[in-house]
């Protein structure tokens, strides 16, 4: 029992809520605890560290099914570092992606912004005309 934790303990040393422990451990992401014959959980030291690994990973931006992949890679002796770097390669270009597409928002949002003076009624606003006009994009053809 030294060499364990109960579910309260290992949030604490962990700096993550119960329910996150929980919920990793139906996603798969730790093992199942044993129990005490209370039915407590007791976890090894070990799952701590994985619970870190776990909130770095998606404090990077990396989704749980790739940090599934991550920590699998992790305990495969015949995995590479090239694998890891591959996948961090990976989430490189998605970041990318996805600032390309916040710089774009951003850009029309701000767009629409300058088309406002803020006066007058509701029913002379550039901001919701633009947003309710139909420019083609929404059509299959």
């Amino acid at each position: 029992m030294l060499h364990s934790l109960t579910i309260g303990k290992l949030a604490q040393k962990a700096d993550v809520s119960i329910d996150s422990i929980r919920f990793y451990e139906r996603r798969g992401l730790i093992a199942e605890p044993r129990r005490t014959e209370a039915n407590y959980r007791l976890y090894p030291l070990e799952a701590a560290d994985r619970l870190r690994f776990i909130k770095k990973a998606q404090k990077l931006g990396f989704s749980l099914d790739e940090i599934q992949e991550l920590l699998d890679l992790s305990h495969d002796p015949t995995a590479s570092k090239a694998a890891v770097k591959t996948k961090t390669g990976e989430k490189i270009a998605d970041i990318r992606t996805r600032i390309q597409d916040l710089s774009r928002m951003l850009k029309a949002l701000e767009q629409l912004d300058a088309s406002c003076d803020g006066h007058g009624p509701i029913a002379e606003c550039p901001i919701l005309k633009a947003l309710a006009e139909d420019d083609g994009q929404g059509r299959h053809h």
